[in-house]
């Protein structure tokens, strides 16, 4: 049973791998705020329909701080240092979310940290740099930290998400921040950006494949996963997601694979089975989400 979770969970970053070449290929360029509200408002309010629930009491600041960390922040912040950053460095910067996210799931939760974990996190980082990285990347100040910001949001979200402990479906948990993060990202999307052209049919299936399956369909196995696995089981999953860009753009795009690459595919792959697997304890996998 554990090993179908985590599969189940790990088809969410390997889905999102598909985020970088359906936005390059598909969506109309120069609108990272809009891109980001679409993909998350209408996948929220649809969810939002199906399961007819609302969040209450604590839960309608909660789910709007999830929402904001996990999406709004999140996202904004992707597209900012994926614009000012090549996709190489953006992704290596945000290799270290794991790293975070046992540091603060130590801090918050008490959960301790091991070394597998520890050792798989630093491995994952060196794998997915030989993976995507190439000698003519190039830093940018404001996009490393629009990268460390952002892989530091999706690290808090992350914690947060087991701290807190949904006490609905993760199907009306995500319909709850899918909506929070799309209607947070609605005003400044209004405010920055200018309206967008006439939409083609490319663009139209961009935006609904990255809202339902990248958005939507993904999220509720992540936060499933990490309510079932814990935070820091789940997290070093997330560098699945760099190998599926790289062998998606090998597929379609014809883009070289190199040795070089094949060894960081391997160490990458290596570092996400080995760091869930250490940072997985009998308590998280065995006891029921608790109720509150």
């Amino acid at each position: 049973m554990v090993a179908v979770k985590i599969r189940l969970t790990a088809l969410a970053p390997t889905v999102w791998g598909s985020t970088y070449i359906v936005t390059t290929e598909l969506l109309p360029e120069g609108y990272p705020i809009t891109s980001a509200m679409l993909r998350a408002l209408p996948a929220g309010l649809l969810l939002l329909l199906l399961v007819r629930s609302l969040p209450h009491g604590r839960w309608i600041l909660r789910a709007q701080v999830l929402g904001a960390l996990n999406f709004s922040l999140f996202w904004w912040l992707l597209f900012v240092s994926a614009y000012r950053l090549p996709g190489g460095v953006a992704a290596t910067v945000g290799a270290v979310q794991p790293l975070i996210v046992l540091v603060l799931a130590r801090q918050m939760m008490g959960q301790p940290i091991t070394g597998n974990g520890l050792v798989a996190s630093i491995v994952g980082v060196v794998g997915v740099g030989l993976l995507v990285l190439t000698p003519e990347a190039t830093l940018d100040t404001m996009g490393i930290i629009a990268a460390l910001g952002g892989a530091s949001s999706m690290a808090l979200g992350t914690v947060l998400t087991k701290a807190w402990q949904s006490p609905v479906s993760p199907l009306t948990f995500t319909a709850w921040q899918l909506t929070a993060g799309g209607l947070l990202l609605l005003p400044a999307a209004l405010l920055f950006e200018p309206p967008l052209p006439p939409l083609s049919a490319p663009n139209v299936a961009g935006f609904v494949y990255l809202g339902l399956i990248g958005g939507a369909i993904t999220y509720i196995l992540w936060f499933r996963g990490i309510a079932l696995l814990g935070p820091s089981a789940v997290s070093p999953l997330g560098r699945l997601s760099p190998v599926a860009a790289v062998l998606l753009g090998w597929v379609i795009l014809s883009q070289t694979l190199s040795p070089l690459q094949i060894v960081g595919m391997v160490l990458a792959l290596a570092s996400a089975w080995f760091g869930q697997k250490g940072q997985r304890t009998p308590t998280l996998v065995a006891q029921p989400v608790q109720q509150r």
